[in-house]
């Protein structure tokens, strides 16, 4: 037994019962020896066999009791990694390190994201687990900077610089020592004699000229892929691509070195076929290091607009230093670097300028260019009281902002840091590409083997097979007893070499995660965020829509329109704004002074309209006391000694008050979309209680509301209707939009919303439930997917899915749109990858291929791969994505 101690601080328990469901829940884990629970320290320590249990099943344990076991998440750069079984490797050798919960590793962005137990494990621990693992970690001197911070960001840019000019160089060294290898090999083939049979005026044979040429490539080019080979099978116990380069390139070198010894008299050299593998697979390397920084340029773009410094003002005075070291004093103009804002300072934006930071304008007009992180490309009016988006432009006025999150929390910041996640989290179709990859080496070197016995011990039956197949001619006119040129010995090592290069897993692992890393990116660059690539893949499989109202189809922003006194009214209740309807012997100004007395302390929408409008109209608003929220029914307060109740019918159905006598008013402003709000009165003890009126508040419809349920109608989905308001309001609301009423769910406590959408999945949908993302998280948690839609810095990001970040609910076709055209372009990649595979390894095993066409072939699949996701980049979620943009459906 392996026994491992971990001392897991956790959040959320408040007494001994709590302690012990989380020592319940941690014992219940197979491997789990002991676990002991400390609710005065908030910590959980556990010993564990490792070799058993992990420390993500402890913390999934935990988490699944109900409590929230503290962690921390770093993003370290590795080098060196040439396919998907190096990132198996880096993650098993993370995964492997004490104090690790879990690891995902990015072979597409060379990148490893860990999850760790905070003091349990430092990052020279896990880049000694990179290292160890026969891989180079990117070291950077910032810890914070590691998961996505600009020092972070600096270090691995430089480091693919630096791995992209290394392999620049080394392309470069073999092609010129390789070019006079070329040119004899073309001279032999169509001017035979040409090249002398020995070094002109000596007897040493010419072959050791190709000898000399093709062993500083075979040692330099060579050396990486020995090293990484040797570090897989001796160290790591597995295989990798370069395991079957190493292998390839040494056979033909290795056989020529033999056959210019003399040792196989008779024999060709294949001095040109070694040198030409290892530099065809190194200009393939070379290639792809360079797709590899063009895929991650979108997102590194976004985090180059921050602004580099900020100009404090007056108006707050603040202790951040300016850039001489000196505090900004009220009344003085100092320019600080960003870094150093913090929350509170002032800062003054002029036209042109970046804002600094996420804020809310304290003064100034002006139109702020925000298509960076919205991807609108029309300028967004603000004013006082509005919020902004830090490294936003400033368009034409003056503003001063007003700090509030800065850092890691500005809205950009963690756009990145949630793309940069997506990345990390695969799709579930990459699970098929990764199992195929875990045993695609070895089944390789042993087709390869299988098939040079064969061709060893039968040459003539086989290549009389080959011959009968509608194909080319074997290589080099095959085997000597077929009546080709060479022996059946030199023919098998052909056709060994062939049949290990031809195989690339490397396009296998780069299929999902390339064309995942530009989807994502793609999304980030129009305002639709990706939680993960497996939620990427989710989208395009939803078939329902469930919008929630206010704020979502409707623009959230109440206002009071009606007033009615149960008295004969002149105007029949309709609000009136002249000087009379303030008058105190107004019935209708009586029944909206009691109301917003009420509603003075809510802080809900349809209250504070009340609340607005009294103010609005200078009335006379009383104190009120015992103010009472009753969710999804309404308030109430003491007011003047009486009872004052304002909400729905149930609300003073509850307090046992007749609401009949209002039911016309009532019925009369909801089917006009309006949400009427009963007004009732119990006095003091007397028993029972009447309606003295009604309040109606009204909210519009966003103007681009009924285009979006047009379109996702159009794609054949569900488009569900979901809100807390009254039935004759949500009906009315849904008709204007276009929503089936079948599909309307109305008077659904925000509690209940959850359940709502289960039952909408019950019936096989997988529903899609856009929200806020802050008072809808228990629906959007119980989606097939969650999105949550805003706009600027009130956006939850982690609240949900997906995130739209324009307050458009046209956003949501165009999260479908991106989640469909990516999974389009995966499948095109597997497609390639596992057609040319399943097309190349036969042509090589039957001796149809040369080595060097199949190291040229290679390289090309995987470059392939990644050209292929590249040109994904230019599409625009306007319309569907179609191959070679053909066919688009708007």
């Amino acid at each position: 037994m392996s026994e491992r101690t971990a001392h897991i601080d956790v959040i959320g328990m408040s007494c001994a019962n709590c302690s012990e469901t989380v020592r319940d829940a941690v014992t219940a884990v197979d491997g789990v020896t002991d676990a002991s629970v400390n609710v005065a320290t908030d910590e959980a320590s556990v010993t564990y066999d490792h070799e058993v249990a992990s420390l993500s099943a402890i913390y999934d344990a935990i988490d699944g009791a109900g409590y929230d076991p503290v962690s921390e998440r770093i993003s370290i750069g590795i080098s060196d990694m040439t396919c998907a079984n190096c990132a198996e490797t880096n993650r098993t050798a993370l995964e492997s390190t004490p104090g690790v919960v879990s690891a995902t590793v990015n072979f597409a962005t060379d990148e490893a994201r860990v999850t760790y137990v905070p003091g349990a494990v430092s990052v020279g621990d896990l880049y000694d687990a990179i290292e160890a693992a026969g891989y180079s970690p990117v070291r950077e001197t910032d810890d914070g900077g590691a998961d996505g911070g600009t020092d972070g960001g600096d270090a691995r840019d430089a480091a693919r610089t630096e791995e992209i000019d290394r392999q620049k160089r080394l392309t470069l060294f073999g092609a010129a020592l390789s070019a006079p290898l070329i040119a004899m090999l073309v001279l032999h083939l169509f001017a035979p004699g040409v090249v002398p049979e020995t070094i002109p005026g000596t007897a040493i044979p010419f072959g050791w000229v190709a000898f000399a040429l093709a062993t500083p490539v075979q040692v330099v080019l060579g050396r990486e892929f020995y090293a990484n080979s040797y570090t897989a099978v001796v160290r790591n116990r597995t295989a990798n691509m370069d395991v079957l380069i190493a292998l390839g390139s040494t056979t033909a070198y290795l056989y020529s070195v033999v056959a210019l010894l003399g040792l196989l008299p008779g024999a060709g050299l294949y001095f040109d076929t070694a040198a030409l593998i290892l530099v065809f697979i190194t200009l393939g390397n070379y290639l792809e290091a360079r797709s590899k920084g063009q895929a991650s340029a979108a997102l590194r773009s976004l985090l180059e607009l921050e602004a580099d410094t900020a100009t404090l003002v007056a108006g707050a005075a603040s202790e951040t230093p300016d850039t001489d070291g000196e505090a900004v004093d009220a009344g003085e103009e100092r320019e600080v670097e960003v870094a150093d804002v913090e929350a509170g300072d002032w800062m003054k934006v002029r036209p042109g300028e970046q804002i600094p930071t996420d804020g809310v304008v304290v003064d100034g007009e002006s139109a702020v260019d925000e298509s960076m992180v919205t991807g609108e490309s029309v300028p967004v009016s603000k004013a006082e009281g509005d919020e902004v988006v830090g490294s936003t432009v400033n368009q034409n006025g003056v503003l001063i902002v007003e700090a509030t999150n800065v850092g890691d929390d500005t809205a950009i910041q963690q756009i990145v840091r949630t793309v940069k996640e997506a990345q990390s989290r695969q799709p579930e179709i990459q699970n098929v590409a990764d199992r195929i990859s875990a045993y695609f080496v070895p089944a390789v070197i042993a087709n390869a083997l299988l098939w040079a016995a064969v061709w060893l011990l039968a040459p003539a039956t086989l290549a009389g097979f080959v011959e009968s197949l509608p194909v080319w001619g074997v290589i080099v006119g095959g085997p000597a007893a077929a009546g080709g040129t060479v022996s059946a010995v030199e023919f098998a090592v052909l056709v060994f070499a062939s049949a290990v290069l031809i195989a690339c897993p490397c396009a296998l692992g780069l299929a999902t995660p390339a064309a995942t890393m530009v989807g994502t990116s793609i999304g980030a660059n129009h305002g639709v965020v990706f939680k993960g690539g497996d939620v990427l893949e989710r989208v395009r499989d939803v078939d329902s829509v469930v919008f929630d109202k206010t704020g979502t189809l409707t623009r959230g922003e109440m206002s009071l329109t009606d007033v009615v006194a149960l008295e004969p009214a002149p105007d029949g209740g309709q609000l009136r704004r002249t000087a009379e309807s303030a008058e105190d012997d107004d019935p209708e100004t009586r029944v909206l002074r009691l109301a917003a007395a009420a509603e003075r302390n809510s802080e809900h929408p349809l209250g504070r309209a009340i609340a607005d409008a009294a103010a609005e109209r200078d009335l006379d608003v009383p104190h009120a006391t015992d103010f009472e929220n009753v969710p999804g029914q309404g308030v109430s307060a003491t007011v003047e000694g009486a009872t004052i109740l304002v909400g729905n019918r149930r609300l003073l159905d509850g307090a046992g008050i007749d609401p009949a006598p209002a039911e016309d008013a009532m019925r009369r402003l909801e089917s006009a979309g309006k949400t009427a709000m009963l007004v009732g009165r119990i006095d003091g003890d007397a028993p029972g209680g009447e309606i003295v009126g009604v309040v109606a508040d009204a909210d519009t419809v966003k103007p681009t509301a009924v285009e979006a349920v047009a379109e996702l109608r159009d794609r054949g989905l569900d488009v569900h209707l979901l809100t807390g308001d009254n039935g004759r309001t949500a009906r009315a609301v849904a008709a204007e939009v276009g929503i089936d009423p079948d599909n309307v769910r109305a008077e659904v406590l925000p509690d209940d919303k959850a359940d709502v959408v289960e039952s909408i999945q019950a019936t096989g949908r997988n529903a899609m439930m856009v929200g806020d993302g802050v008072n809808d998280a228990p629906a959007l948690a119980s989606a097939y997917v969650g999105t949550a839609l805003g706009s600027g810095t009130d956006v939850a990001i982690e609240a949900a899915d997906v995130t739209l970040m324009r307050d458009d609910p046209r956003d949501v076709t165009k999260a479908i749109r991106i989640s469909a055209g990516t999974l389009s372009k995966i499948k095109q990649n597997l497609f390639w990858a596992l057609g040319y595979n399943t097309a190349m390894i036969p042509l090589a095993s039957l001796g149809l291929l040369q080595p060097i066409l199949a190291a040229g072939a290679m390289a090309l699949s995987s470059v392939s791969v990644l050209t292929n996701s590249l040109l994904f980049r230019r599409y625009t979620p306007d319309h569907d994505y179609r191959l070679l943009g053909l066919l688009r459906r708007r």
